[in-house]
């Protein structure tokens, strides 16, 4: 009877959640509403699923509460609107009436179409219109008119009446009570960006819109029973129990199959690529490898996923083949050997013993999923080649959903209010969190806030996220067309995955495209052909390992930070397999837990580790009985409890809080136990090792994941110990990495590069580099426009080399605020002539108004020149400027700007001779990272560069930081103890301040 049912998924409209709205219908007794958000179906899959499964597990409840057992039958459409008003609301009859209107919203949306005022033909659509008064339009099959119990008295003489069939029951729901009313007046103003007592009327739905017992609906209408009827006549019509099917089993949702030839042809397709691709990584007879190949092809058929690889296959060879682009397979995928083999991935899982199970095995209900990344600016070739490659409807970009959860929305409900801007400032101050609990506004905005925090606010576009379909999308969504032009789902992975649909994840990181441009770079400078997949050489290299036992692979992707270079000098990392361990024990969940500690005690002294037996030996003597990957657990499970790999992995995934029933879960443990007493194990060892286990599992990371970074990590490192010019060079031009700008650069001048300012006759928009001559770009340079970055080396490859300051002006025909900080940075130092005197002849040239001409000059006319004295300029003027317009100094020391000539009376590298000591530093601030204590205190974390240009940590505890805190860029004298832990120098700061420097000669004068 409810044809107009509004969800939260109506965007800042709707107060009810799907399950608080079938929740509150089963309370009342209510057994059929139609589900209409407001020009979106995000939630109409999840309605039907919803009251499916309340069905079934209110049924037993009910029986055994004497009462008859029964199911809301669920009924989705789209309510339209336009310019903020009510057009129409479609409802489906069937699966093919859903996809019919997510075909005509999502056409709209695409294109950017504003709805029309009458629907399309839609043959398994009803078109329900409002009524009003003057309602006099002739109805068409399909179409209805809606009347509200407080219109009725307008019907007298109406000439609705001749099509009395026509008229149905309109009770639109979109609140609960009175106090989710208010939260809908907040939602509106949000909407509105409107104060809430501005918000107007026809913008906000009627007070009582919400949900009230049939039997009383029915009665508003007694006067009219046709109408009912109508209504009732309608709604039993519709038939969605196509959407009830299982998804835990191959649908019709996935694309079927790759190949033209179907099913057959796909396996036969992927059982010949994975044979050529065994050769080319393991040779022509390794045993071990076909065993598994045959293993992993026979559970990839029984699962029907041999399409998921091909597809995934495909968009690889394309981006490899075609476009020349390097990529990383990644995620749990990379325990695939086909994988491997098909060059998804780099990672060897023979090598490092890696389960398939973790990615696929055959009592897996949810889709597998391959992490594809590829270089930041490459990422949407690949976008786009997968979009053409499969039909419209067919491929979208998964969504996401944010929520009001986000401080932000104190400062958006506080807008709503109209408290000044000072007031508002001062509640969303971490600062003043405290004092802020006392005020009785602040108490208000909380209130509001606890209400909308778990809403969902807008939709977005997911990170990488892409659904290929066999079925035409629109049978479960509409589509989005957010600013990247891509098709996109108005549901998130979550929603995707309680459908049945495979992702895959096309991602993008700069870590890829610095390995690309440095080869790139070595090939123009050197002459030299890399060939950086060449992994098993590059992890023996010797060379490479020293630099990865230093802890100083600044640039490198994922082991630059500080955390990770403390942590790789921690363990003497040297070797692969270290740093596949380092890549997951950094992870905070098991950094925090302690494991980090307890791996790195162990490393260092592994004859004193203490097995609880000698099964757990066999299996983790390779992270010295410390389970530090995913697959320990699944190993653990197998080995010792020996349950088989499938329901190891099912456990495993259900104590990293991802398994939803309670009872499975139970089952799960109680098999467990069951099945490792089987083994033999006494009680006390198995209560043990699963203490172990589940205490580590919701922590863990994934073995592949971790070796897939760091076969990358291996990759820039080898770049950077043999090529380091070209490396650096490639990481400026792919915006750094971890640190600021800065520290590459100074990184790439540590080589033995010479780094130049931006010059207009050598610098390009980005970094260039010509032997050891290096010349900063343009790009960077604060307040520099896009045109003229582009500009400057266009002309310049076109017509020469600049020749003076007026040739450079009339050839690229800059303004004069762009080529005043062309000069002050230095960038017409080819003149001969100093930055002053460019400054003073360049306003000659364009110091006042010029007229635009649209042709070339008929004759070159000259201006005069004045002969200037000699202006004053200095190296400290000339810092000042870079740091301006650079945001550092490239040819003068950051100490230099020091007032004091005092360096410290330690330097970095002395540090293992002081241990225990209280020293004092001075260092050149990096970067910080705080964290909270157990107590929940702030702490922080530095590191800086000492005068020598080494790197060096320090700890500021709780005790001192408030007196002593961080204050941005710039020296700091630092007062501390030198301590140790694992080999690894820092100081734990007692005091700490920022250096006075000396001001610039410009504002002194």
């Amino acid at each position: 009877m409810f044809l107009n049912v509004h969800s939260s998924y109506s965007l800042k409209y709707g107060t009810q959640s799907i399950s608080q709205l079938i929740a509150a219908a089963r309370h009342l007794g209510i057994h059929q509403m139609v589900l209409t958000d407001i020009n979106n179906s995000g939630g109409a899959v999840e309605f039907i699923r919803e009251c499916y499964k309340q069905g079934i597990a209110k049924a037993a409840d009910d029986i055994h509460k004497g009462n008859i057992p029964y199911q809301i039958k669920p009924v989705a459409g789209i309510e339209f609107r336009g310019d903020n008003g009510l057009r129409y609301v479609g409802i489906a009859k069937n699966k093919e009436g859903m996809r019919e209107l997510n075909t005509f919203l999502s056409h709209h949306h695409i294109n950017h179409l504003p709805l029309p005022q009458t629907p399309p033909a839609m043959e398994n659509v009803y078109i329900v219109y409002p009524f009003y008064k003057t309602f006099d339009k002739t109805l068409k099959a399909n179409e209805y008119v809606g009347i509200r119990a407080k219109q009725l008295n307008h019907l007298y003489q109406h000439p609705l009446l001749k099509q009395k069939d026509k008229l149905l029951v309109w009770h639109p729901v979109t609140v609960s009570d009175k106090v989710t009313y208010r939260l809908h007046e907040y939602l509106r103003a949000i909407a509105l960006n409107t104060l809430l007592s501005k918000v107007p009327d026809d913008e906000k739905c009627q007070p009582d819109e919400f949900l009230i017992p049939e039997a009383e609906l029915t009665q508003r209408f007694e006067q009219y029973p046709f109408i009912v009827q109508n209504t009732q006549k309608l709604i039993n019509s519709c038939d969605l129990s196509a959407y009830f099917e299982d998804s835990t089993v191959p649908s019709s949702k996935n694309r079927f199959h790759y190949t033209k030839t179907g099913l057959e042809g796909d396996k036969k397709m992927l059982r010949r690529l994975a044979t050529l691709g065994l050769k080319y990584r393991y040779g022509e007879y390794h045993q071990e490898a076909l065993k598994r190949l045959e293993k992993e092809l026979r559970i990839i058929e029984l699962k029907n996923f041999c399409a998921y690889f091909l597809i995934t296959f495909d968009m690889v060879r394309y981006a490899i083949n075609k476009c020349g682009f390097y990529h990383v397979g990644r995620g749990s995928g990379a325990n695939s050997m086909v994988a491997y083999c098909l060059r998804i991935t780099d990672v060897d899982p023979i090598d490092l013993d890696l389960y398939f199970e973790r990615f696929l095995h055959e009592k897996r209900t949810s889709p597998p999923d391959f992490d594809i990344d590829f270089s930041w600016d490459e990422r949407e070739t690949i976008q786009k080649y997968i979009f053409k490659r499969y039909p419209k409807w067919h491929v979208a970009f998964l969504g996401t959903m944010s929520t009001f959860k986000d401080r932000a929305v104190i400062r958006e409900i506080g807008k709503v209010l109209g408290l000044p801007k000072a007031e508002i400032d001062g509640f969303t101050d971490p600062a003043k969190e405290r004092q802020n609990l006392s005020d009785a506004t602040y108490q208000k905005l909380l209130a509001v806030h606890r209400y909308l925090k778990s809403m969902p606010n807008q939709r977005s576009i997911h990170a990488g996220g892409i659904l290929i379909s066999q079925e035409p999308i629109t049978y479960y969504t509409a589509l989005d067309m957010p600013p990247k032009g891509f098709a996109t789902v108005q549901w998130d992975m979550y929603e995707a995955e309680a459908i049945g649909y495979e992702k895959f994840d096309i991602l993008s990181q700069r870590g890829i495209g610095h390995i690309r441009e440095a080869v790139q770079l070595i090939k123009q400078n050197k002459n030299k052909d890399i060939d950086i997949h060449d992994f098993k050489s590059f992890k023996k290299d010797e060379k490479v390992n020293a630099i990865l036992k230093e802890g100083q692979p600044i640039g490198c992707f994922y082991i630059e930070s500080p955390a990770m270079r403390q942590l790789l000098k921690k363990l003497k990392c040297d070797n692969y397999l270290t740093l596949v361990a380092a890549s997951s024990i950094i992870r905070p969940g098991v950094a925090s837990s302690g494991m980090m500690k307890s791996y790195i005690e162990r490393y260092h002294a592994p004859e004193k580790v203490v097995y609880l037996c000698d099964v757990m030996k066999q299996q983790l003597s390779e992270t010295y009985g410390v389970m530090v990957y995913q697959e320990d657990v699944i190993k653990v499970c197998h080995y010792f409890a020996g349950l088989n790999l499938a329901d190891a992995d099912i456990l495993r995934k259900a104590m990293s809080g991802k398994y939803r029933s309670k009872l499975a879960f139970d089952e799960l443990v109680n098999k467990f136990f069951a099945s490792a007493r089987k083994q033999g194990h006494s009680e006390a060892l198995i209560t043990e090792v699963w203490r172990q286990i589940s205490s580590f599992a919701g922590y863990s990371f994934s073995k592949a994941h971790s070796a897939s970074f760091a076969v990358e990590s291996y990759q820039s490192l080898y770049l950077k110990t043999y090529y380091p010019m070209e490396f650096m060079v490639a990481v400026l031009n792919n915006y750094g990495g971890f640190y600021s700008r800065w520290v590459y650069v100074y990184e790439l001048q540590k080589t033995g590069a010479k780094v130049h300012l931006p010059c207009v006759n050598h610098s390009d928009e980005v970094v260039n580099i010509r032997g050891e001559d290096a010349y900063l770009g343009f790009i960077g340079i604060q307040g520099l426009e896009e045109k003229v970055i582009k500009i400057i080396p266009h002309e310049r490859a076109a017509n020469g080399p600049y020749l003076h300051l007026e040739d450079f002006v009339k050839r690229t025909c800059i303004p004069l605020e762009q080529a005043i900080i062309l000069i002050r940075l230095g960038a017409l130092r080819f003149t001969g002539k100093d930055r002053k005197t460019l400054l003073w002849d360049v306003h000659q040239y364009l110091g006042f108004k010029q007229k635009k001409v649209n042709h070339a000059e008929l004759f070159k006319i000259s201006y005069k020149t004045y002969q200037l004295p000699a202006l004053a300029d200095s190296d400290l003027e000339n810092a000042y400027t870079e740091l301006e317009l650079l945001g550092y100094p490239l040819n003068y020391n950051m100490f230099d700007f020091l007032k004091t000539p005092f360096r410290g009376e330690v330097m970095a590298a002395d540090l293992p001779r002081y241990l225990g000591q209280t020293v004092r530093m001075v260092g050149n601030y990096v970067c910080e990272k705080t964290v909270h204590t157990v107590k929940n205190n702030k702490m922080w974390f530095g590191t800086f560069l000492d005068a020598r240009g080494d790197f060096f940590d320090t700890t500021h505890f709780p005790n001192t930081s408030p007196q002593y805190p961080f204050k941005g860029k710039g020296c700091y004298l630092i007062l501390g103890k030198v301590v140790e832990d694992f080999g690894f120098q820092s100081i734990e700061v007692l005091r700490f301040a920022k250096l006075a420097i000396q001001l610039n000669p410009v504002a002194i004068h």
